[in-house]
């Protein structure tokens, strides 16, 4: 029985549209953090006074720094993606579970937006409770687990690949205090776009939701270098 409910389920993976690894949210957000981090060792740069042993040692830790936080956040995707699966398999077995529509409506709340679960006919949910009833659990699939993998791979890809923007400057101009110009402005226009971004899926505006991230990212950088980050 086992076999075959795995089986089934890897038969439901290969049928089912791929969704996109990372969702717009994390990847935007992933841009972010790589980009204040950057910007927290590229902004503590003295240009007056910087030379070229100054400007190794930022770049060298601007990339350290991204390449282990890169890493924390990817082992930590995995491990969030993990609970949240096992978080929603409990809920489906709360749902088929439950003693009576009540209980049943309250789970469900858990899962969908209040309104929509109290909002739903007692006959629909009925229904639903039966289809749980009925269905057999279904076994974690491999491809979930490498579905897991394949973001965890972006969300470090995406930290370190933020780094770049703001410290090749440094490396490609001579000049010190163009490349801190340069590199600011790139941070700026991709801090807008991460913004823009997040705002065309949350239905906000991109432009405004730009100059706000804009805004936020220097406010966030000044704090981390306040506390000494």
């Amino acid at each position: 029985m086992r076999d075959a409910a795995e089986r089934d389920a890897a038969e439901r993976d290969a049928d089912a549209p791929r969704a996109a690894v990372l969702d717009p949210i994390d990847r935007a957000s992933e841009v972010v953090f790589g980009l204040l981090m950057s910007l927290s060792f590229t902004g503590a740069l003295s240009v007056a006074s910087a030379g070229r042993d100054e400007i190794r040692t930022m770049l060298a830790s601007a990339v350290g720094c991204n390449l282990a936080w890169g890493l924390v956040d990817a082992v930590m995707f995995v491990v969030r993606a993990r609970v949240a699966r096992g978080h929603r398999a409990a809920l489906a077995e709360r749902f088929a579970r439950a003693g009576d529509a009540a209980e049943a409506r309250a789970v469900l709340g858990e899962a969908l937006p209040g309104r929509l679960a109290a909002a739903l006919p007692e006959a629909a949910l009925e229904r639903l409770r039966a289809m749980a009833r009925a269905a057999a659990p279904v076994p974690a699939s491999g491809s979930a687990a490498r579905d897991d993998l394949r973001a965890a791979f972006g969300v470090f890809a995406l930290v370190v690949a933020a780094t770049f923007p703001v410290v090749l400057p440094f490396v490609l101009l001579a000049d010190a205090a163009t490349a801190l110009r340069v590199s600011n402005g790139l941070a700026i226009a991709l801090l807008f776009g991460a913004g823009a971004v997040l705002g065309r899926y949350a239905g906000w505006g991109a432009a405004r939701t730009g100059f706000a991230m804009v805004a936020l990212g220097a406010a966030m950088v000044a704090t981390i270098r306040l506390l000494g980050g």
